[in-house]
């Protein structure tokens, strides 16, 4: 709770007014009041806020640490909100960048390029989802002894597969034409695109309709929100995004990219090729495909597969996760179900197991895993309970 504090009053002094009341801010000419913390990782913090007329929203708040270098990062995550539109990907309201003397405003990055020396503070403004995320609902059941009905879950876990076929299959769009979860603001007074070095050069000498695939590379319980419905999966956070396939052309090159997934990529779900990236590989969207088959897992049984194993055994999880160590759990024992709750079946299994093949290449890509995930759900039926 001290962090959290100490955060806060970070916070204040670099972009709030502070009233007796409580805490304050503006982004772009709107006001905001924070109402409480919700989550926070690394260099990141997202806080529920409450505009003017009552209406809720999450505020992502990156700092940025290590002068313009950090924050290009951070701004990356800001452009691959406009990157994609489909309904099952986290659209962005808008942003703002602020120093430590509290200059705040919609500044390009174009614009704003040279080290003043002042540490900056992006801030993205995201919709609030009641229902959280997916880790949420698995750690409800966990407390009260229940599960999700399989018919259920095989839906919700369709529609991130079709999120993520969204990355998996980008088409680069008309220059200059506007995409979903775009910035309001962004494009008055003649502003530039916000985008990466990285990015940006997956889209530059293409046309419009050409594939520019992206890999998530954090594929999490955690990172998959709940509409209102209770019924869509909405994926979110893009710090991880890259282009794919990636070519590991050089041994420095190789060591950046595992130090970049150990940053980024949380380990329970990390796939085994970013533990030991090696020079000549080829890294593709199979990294999201393993780590789908850790969700699927953890939704099913309340914990990752490879942290039941290390728990079993006291064994390492980067060794469980590169030699594909994991099992199903047996009812009744540590990890499984509970006597009385349905058992898991093994359609639902045999999607997990398909996901976490070792080798990239046996892995199925997204399109398959859609008519696999179809086809198991038509097989279940409905459920009898929602």
């Amino acid at each position: 709770m001290t962090q959290y504090f100490l955060d806060l009053v970070y916070s204040m002094t670099t972009c709030m007014s502070c009233f007796p009341s409580s805490p304050n801010l503006t982004i772009n000419h709107r006001s905001f009041k924070i109402l409480r913390l919700l989550g926070e990782g690394g260099f990141s913090y997202v806080y529920l806020v409450q505009d003017t007329s009552g209406a809720l929203y999450a505020l992502k708040k990156i700092r940025c640490p290590f002068g313009q270098e950090s924050v290009q990062r951070a701004m990356k995550e800001v452009e691959a909100y406009k990157l994609f539109s489909h309904p099952n990907i986290i659209k962005s309201i808008d942003y703002t960048i602020t120093t430590d003397s509290g200059r705040s405003g919609t500044t390009m990055i174009g614009r704003d390029s040279e080290d003043d020396g002042t540490q900056k503070t992006v801030y993205i403004l995201l919709p609030y989802f009641r229902r959280g995320n997916l880790q949420d609902a698995i750690n409800a059941n966990l407390i009260n002894h229940t599960v999700f009905p399989e018919g259920k879950l095989m839906r919700l876990f369709l529609g991130v597969c079709k999120g993520l076929q969204a990355l998996h299959q980008h088409r680069l769009k008309e220059p200059g034409a506007r995409v979903g979860g775009g910035v309001e603001g962004a494009e008055e007074e003649g502003a530039q695109p916000l985008m990466s070095s990285e990015v940006r050069s997956q889209r530059e000498g293409g046309q419009e309709g050409d594939i520019r695939a992206y890999a998530h590379r954090d594929i999490k319980p955690g990172n998959v929100m709940i509409d209102d419905d209770g019924l869509t999966p909405i994926l979110m956070d893009f710090g991880s995004l890259t282009p794919s396939p990636t070519p590991i052309t050089s041994r420095t090159l190789a060591l950046s990219v595992q130090d970049s997934a150990a940053e980024n990529s949380t380990m329970p779900y990390r796939a085994p090729e970013l533990f030991d990236v090696k020079t000549g590989s080829v890294l593709d969207d199979k990294v999201d495909i393993w780590s789908m088959g850790c969700t699927l897992y953890c939704a099913l049984y309340g914990h990752s597969p490879f942290e039941l194993a290390t728990e079993e055994s006291g064994g390492s999880l980067a060794l469980a996760v590169c030699s594909g160590s994991y099992t199903f759990p047996e009812e009744g024992r540590l990890g499984g179900r509970k006597p009385g709750q349905k058992k898991v079946s093994e359609s639902v299994k045999d999607v997990v197991r398909m996901c976490l093949k070792v080798e990239p290449s046996e892995r199925p890509g997204i399109s398959e895993l859609i008519q696999i995930v179809e086809k198991v759900i038509s097989e279940l039926g409905e459920d009898e309970e929602e």
